[in-house]
């Protein structure tokens, strides 16, 4: 059936040039499912220590960036600041000028990387819908 696919993370053959040793499997999501609204990759640590997202920022592409830990245990880095997020946790820039990276501190840790530039998205929700709901405390209206 057309319109959508199915598969397991694990089906995803892995970006070729990530060969050299400290390179995280890398998953191209978007690319081997043909995403074109936002930006998706998963990351997966072959070892402890690994990067999986080198330090950069993303003021070229002027894109906003979600890093969701999917496994393990995993440093984050914004500006100087140093922070650890084990599975479940998310890290949000809204920002793109902040440098940022990620390194595994255990073997098999993984994120899942979502980007894309502000004002791409348009919600298919209500406001009604998130009525009474708080947002993060950072997050200014």
């Amino acid at each position: 059936m057309a319109g959508f696919t199915s598969t397991q993370l694990e089906a995803l053959p892995d970006v070729p040039t990530a060969t050299d040793p400290g390179d995280p499997s890398w998953k191209p999501l978007q690319h081997h499912l043909a995403i074109t609204a936002f930006g998706a990759n998963v990351y997966v640590a072959r070892q402890a220590g690994d990067i999986l997202a080198e330090e950069h920022d993303e003021s070229a592409s002027n894109q906003e960036e979600l890093y969701i830990v999917l496994t393990g245990r995993v440093q984050f880095s914004v500006g100087d600041e140093r922070m650890e997020g084990a599975t479940g946790a998310l890290l949000v820039l809204r920002d793109p000028g902040l440098r940022r990276g990620a390194r595994a501190l255990d073997p098999g840790a993984a994120i899942l990387a979502i980007g894309c530039r502000p004002g791409c998205f348009q919600t298919s929700w209500k406001p009604h819908h998130f009525a009474g709901l708080e947002q993060h405390p950072t997050v200014r209206a």
